[in-house]
């Protein structure tokens, strides 16, 4: 499948699932649905061509999948209420797979995705295949785990879904605000999966971080000018900049050392336009300052050039807002940078007496690299050398290991 109709499919799934599941009123089923009309429009299609409108095939095909869904669910069960709106729809004739409206449901749909009910992998995993439009194979690859166990992850998060009686709705005002910070928390989590994969012989995987950005310019356009919306499309678009030179052949180039001149143009000037637009407005948040973070980065020719005073700051302000262990194993590093490796090493012994991130399970790595990193610094390549080894040990991601082994070995 070319990448022009794997878009324009994954493009037009959240639109389909939501023109099925308001005529039948069954998610579950209907982003079974809407999985086998874009497996049949993606085995069609190539051969046939694709046809004038094809939201209104696509739906037309979904909606005689649905049928024989539920019909087959009804044979199982022997339950005829379980039908509701769907025995409706199946026997009304005016209400069978009419023309696809031009309505937008991406929105409804990764708010439903994100539901409170769910746990966070839950989310991330209903996401991708109910509004990105990955098949479960696909989803399963990214996460380094099988089909069948993939699939059984998105039944239950499904289920959840039932029995927390949640509906294909916009939500109320009183929980908008969480179920929007659920939602970008969500895409967050997709893109930094994508950016440094957690196991595999590979650095990234390009198609979840493409799937991140394309999801998340759907939220900006939905949310118009939302600030925090627009920080996190800044953020993965001048972070996704720097993807092709963070490798050179297999091997990982940290950012010091990266050829710049590879570093795409067109992705840090857009985002840097889009950070710049909302920077001053009230009660910054966490993906606004991240994004500010990214863009004194890509601001820098070479790194010497680097800000990493005003980069501290931010990390400093982006702490006392969200005092996470990454957030704080960043503050290190840039105060490292910015005021000699001796002042980073004492805030980092600070924070591991006050919050251990040598021992928390989303710093414990890189607390290591990072320590490593410092004492190379100050001229200890002894032990630099023993904790890049260690390092090494906890990383599941095999071009990560060979970058910090080979730190190791360079020390002796």
């Amino acid at each position: 499948m070319n990448h022009e109709l794997e878009h324009l499919l994954r493009t037009e799934a959240p639109q389909v699932l939501g023109a099925l599941v308001r005529r039948f009123g069954r998610f579950d089923v209907a982003e079974d649905a809407v999985q086998e009309a874009l497996l049949a429009a993606g085995r069609t299609w190539p051969a046939e061509g694709v046809p004038e409108n094809p939201r209104s095939w696509l739906v037309r095909v979904g909606y005689r999948r649905m049928v024989d869904l539920i019909r087959a669910d009804q044979a199982r069960h022997r339950r005829e209420r379980q039908a509701g709106a769907a025995e409706l729809a199946m026997r009304e004739p005016e209400r069978r797979a009419a023309p696809a409206r031009e309505t937008d449901d991406s929105l409804t749909l990764l708010m439903l995705c994100c539901h409170p009910a769910l746990s966070p992998a839950s989310q991330v995993a209903l996401t991708l295949r109910a509004v990105g439009g990955l098949t479960t194979a696909e989803i399963a690859h990214a996460h380094g785990t099988t089909e069948p166990t993939m699939g059984a992850r998105i039944s239950r998060a499904k289920r959840q879904l039932a029995r927390a009686g949640a509906r294909f709705a916009a939500p109320t005002d009183a929980d908008r605000d969480g179920r929007m910070a659920a939602v970008m928390r969500v895409l967050y989590l997709i893109f930094n999966e994508g950016y440094t994969a957690t196991a595999g012989d590979r650095l990234a995987r390009v198609d979840l971080t493409r799937e991140a950005i394309r999801l998340t310019r759907m939220l900006h356009a939905a949310l118009g000018d939302d600030a925090e919306a627009t920080g996190l499309l800044a953020l993965m678009l001048l972070t996704e900049s720097r993807r092709t030179a963070r490798v050179d052949g297999a091997d990982l180039v940290p950012l010091d050392e990266q050829d710049r001149t590879r570093w795409d143009r067109d992705l840090i000037d857009e985002g840097t336009a889009l950070i710049d637009g909302v920077w001053n407005r009230a009660e910054t948040g966490q993906y606004r300052l991240q994004a500010a973070i990214a863009a004194v980065h890509s601001a820098a020719a070479s790194p010497d050039q680097t800000d990493w005073a005003q980069i501290a700051v931010l990390y400093l302000w982006l702490e006392r807002l969200t005092p996470t262990a990454p957030v704080q194993l960043g503050r290190v590093v840039a105060v490292a940078h910015a005021h000699g490796p001796s002042r980073g090493l004492a805030l980092l012994d600070d924070l591991n007496r006050r919050h251990h991130l040598d021992r928390h399970p989303l710093t414990r790595q890189r607390e290591h690299a990072v320590r490593a990193h410092l004492l190379q610094m100050t001229g200890d390549t002894a032990r630099a050398a023993a904790l890049y080894r260690r390092a090494a040990d906890l990383t599941a991601n095999r071009v990560e290991q060979r970058y910090l082994l080979g730190k190791a070995d360079d020390l002796g």
